[in-house]
């Protein structure tokens, strides 16, 4: 299992969600990556970055998608994504904690940022995470894309057509 510094304690009362590769370890087994993802919101970007700051950490600089990067001497770096989403409140309200007990989001969320994202390895992580999702909850993650990236919609339907290429439907 990836190292996850104690962000809980470092953090306070900051809200913040694992998010990217390490994520995926609360839904299947967890890949390879050089970094630890974590989302806040936009809102409390300058907090935590003064907090990470005054414990040591150094500013690496700012993430293209909205955010920063912060790494401490001999711990691996932390990608700090900031974002304003209606959804935000809802995927905090409904964090999942992984088998180490850390605040991961939201399984329909995680589909859906990575979605946004488009990256290979994130559409590569979206297909994986669809495999082993119930064909109930891909309905629901469905409508929450819609709602929130409906553009993004016929994307999410042929990443399940893969899935269900490469692994089958789930359940058999």
């Amino acid at each position: 299992m990836y190292k996850v510094p104690n962000l809980q304690t470092l953090l306070g009362s900051v809200r913040w969600l694992l998010v990217g590769g390490v994520a995926l370890r609360a839904y299947m087994p967890e890949r390879a990556t050089l970094d630890v993802d974590i989302l806040i919101h936009e809102r409390d970007a300058q907090v935590a970055q003064s907090i990470f700051i005054e414990s040591g950490y150094r500013l690496m600089g700012t993430l293209s998608i909205g955010g920063f990067t912060v790494q401490i001497e001999n711990e691996a770096p932390i990608d700090i994504l900031t974002r304003s989403d209606p959804w935000l409140d809802d995927a905090f309200a409904h964090a999942v904690l992984d088998s180490a007990g850390i605040p991961v989001i939201p399984r329909a969320y995680l589909i859906l940022i990575k979605l946004q994202a488009g990256r290979t390895q994130d559409l590569a992580d979206i297909q994986r995470l669809l495999a082993l999702t119930p064909i109930a909850e891909r309905v629901m993650v469905r409508g929450i894309v819609e709602q929130y990236s409906p553009e993004l919609t016929e994307d999410f339907d042929s990443l399940i057509t893969l899935a269900d290429l490469e692994f089958g439907l789930p359940g058999q």
